[in-house]
């Protein structure tokens, strides 16, 4: 009896589970199956041809993120008509293989990351005239893309990272709801009527790409929940006209040539969550209408020409933000006090600026640098069809977060003007992984308390005044990976053990002509013996203390991240940031 009900299944519905083990022989006895979710499992092996023999009535075919390998040869022809097929992260490349021209009924068709490295066949584009949700993403595809007014029922385009080049298709008339182009080499202008023409899309994506041109005014007139076209060559300034647009989530406009100020109605947008508009040649005084933006978590006005101080207002308005990203401007004086109201920020980037006086005390009140970030939480909070990112320097390296973004709790001042003596207040900023008060003129002794910041995983406070001993309670920071102090008036015994036995590079502490012990050649006066692993016995005179007028260039990178949940990195190509090269990592 169990028998002949499993033998009349019509639908399984596996997904997200843990499954592991082979494609079962016996699922091909299921001649009745009309649908076949497999997805996000663990299953490996081969599938052949044979498996697929009986499956005449499938409809929906999901085999996603598993460790299956396909073995269908090019000529095959399927048993069946499909109308969804879900194979990403299967090794289909690098040609097309010409058995997917036989599935003319397919409206769902999903191929990324499929190793596919060929040019798309005129056959592609007829067979799937009909088709609603496409996403070939993640491949090597090359080529132009046609005019695709013929696909009516196109929904969801997805071409991203590709080498797709030529100017944007036309997409008049089309009721997409997601475009993403993005990573790929497009040319060219971005249609004059490109907003009006999609009146149902909600997310674009023209991000990296070639486009040129000027960003021009039919682009307020839009509907969408992001809009990015980061990374291209737009020019001219942004236009004014954002109060006829009303449900942008996510603006996105950073790493193009626009000149100019930040639009005063750039703020009529009542659902703004996340600005981006760094690198570019804004310019001008932050502007006040942007406290009007009152649900901001990520404002990112870096790497632009902005003048003028720091206004007291984002403490006073902008009580969403999670992330404050103002670094590389020219903005001047006293740090505002009441950056400290910002109880949700977690990013807090000032490096590279002109600013002056001391570091606030109340910094201390930062609520959500008291605890460690987590994984379940979130940047955006009504937007999930994309994650926030924001490119931050850490441990000596320029990092791209995206996924990972919500654990990062970073406060750099680096590369101002600030004096005084470091906040005891900052010991209570429990969750900070990174701190970098570096090339400032910072002044007093490092406290004892630094200890207790046990999440640290990068500490720079190099080129600065400090003096008196490194804290022996440092050794307590057993997360740390990255550690500066080069270039102060520090004096005394380098601690040993725990983490501190695996800072083997002297350059972490050069600068300091009174400092001695492992690593440095320098001999601590009360020992008999030189420190060090490998250290032999001996009371003879330091020759080879290191000269006070040599400046060594400080090389010493940490690469240990340490994060609660799997996590992945993507090497990037190197590029220059404020005259300096730093690698890209994107995570």
């Amino acid at each position: 009896m169990a028998e002949c009900q499993l033998g009349a299944l019509q639908v399984l519905y596996l997904s997200e589970n843990k499954l592991n083990g082979t494609f079962p022989e016996s699922l091909g006895r299921l001649a009745e199956l009309v649908a076949l979710f497999l997805d996000q499992n663990f299953l490996e092996g081969v599938i052949s041809e044979e498996r697929f023999a009986n499956f005449t009535k499938l409809k929906i075919l999901d085999l996603s993120q598993n460790q299956l390998i396909l073995n269908l040869t090019s000529d095959w022809i399927p048993p069946f008509q499909l109308q969804g097929l879900v194979i990403s992260s299967y090794k289909l490349g690098p040609r097309f293989t010409a058995w997917l021209r036989m599935l003319k009924n397919v409206s769902h068709l999903d191929i990324s990351s499929t190793g596919i490295s060929d040019t798309i066949p005129d056959w592609f584009w007829r067979s799937f005239s009909q088709i609603w949700y496409f996403d070939i993403s993640s491949n090597g595809i090359t080529g132009s893309v046609p005019d695709l007014t013929n696909f009516i029922n196109l929904g969801y385009f997805n071409l991203r990272s590709n080498h797709f080049e030529g100017p944007l298709p036309n997409f008049n008339s089309l009721r997409l709801w997601l475009l993403d182009l993005s990573n790929n080499s497009f040319s060219g202008a971005v249609h004059l009527d490109i907003g009006k023409s999609m009146p149902d899309l909600e997310y674009l994506s023209l991000s990296t790409n070639n486009l040129s041109g000027e960003i021009l005014l039919s682009r307020c007139h839009l509907r969408y929940g992001a809009l990015d076209l980061s990374k291209n060559l737009l020019l001219g300034e942004l236009p004014d006209c954002w109060n006829h647009s009303s449900l942008i989530i996510v603006m996105d406009f950073s790493s193009n040539n626009l000149s100019g100020s930040v639009s005063p109605s750039i703020c009529s947008l009542g659902f703004l969550e996340s600005l981006h508009l760094s690198n570019n040649n804004l310019s001008g005084e932050l502007p006040s209408s942007l406290k009007s933006c009152e649900r901001l978590n990520t404002l990112d006005l870096g790497q632009n020409r902005f003048t003028g101080k720091i206004p007291t207002w984002i403490g006073g308005s902008l009580l969403s933000l999670k992330i404050l990203r103002l670094r590389s401007n020219k903005l001047v004086r006293n740090i505002p006090p009441n950056l400290s109201r910002l109880k949700a920020l977690q990013i807090l980037d000032l490096i590279s600026n002109n600013l002056s006086g001391t570091i606030p005390s109340s910094f201390g009140n930062l609520t959500a640098m008291k605890v460690s970030g987590e994984m379940n939480g979130t940047i955006l909070k009504n937007y999930t069809h994309c994650n926030e990112n924001i490119q931050v320097t850490i441990k000596g390296i320029y990092i791209e977060y995206a996924i990972l973004l919500p654990l990062v709790i970073i406060m750099d001042l680096s590369n101002n003007n600030l004096s005084g003596m470091i906040p005891e207040e900052l010991i209570s900023l429990f969750g900070l992984m990174s701190l970098n008060l570096s090339e400032n003129h910072l002044t007093g002794e490092i406290t004892e308390k630094i200890g207790a910041l046990q999440q640290l995983e990068s500490l720079d406070l190099s080129r600065n005044n400090l003096f008196g001993g490194i804290p022996s309670s440092m050794t307590n920071l057993t997360f740390l990976s990255y550690l500066n102090l080069s270039y102060n008036n520090l004096s005394g015994k380098v601690p040993s053990g725990n983490q501190f036995q695996t800072f083997i590079d002297s350059s972490i502490y050069a600068g300091n002509p009174d400092l001695c012990g492992f690593p440095l050649s320098q001999k601590c006066i009360d020992e008999g013996t030189i420190q060090g692993p490998n250290a032999i016995g001996g009371d003879e005179e330091n020759d080879n203390a290191m000269d006070d007028g040599s400046e060594m260039e400080w090389l010493y990178m940490g690469m240990g991240l340490r994060f609660a949940v799997g996590f992945w990195i993507v090497f990037g190509h190197y590029y220059s940031i404020e005259n300096r090269e730093e690698p890209i990592f994107n995570i």
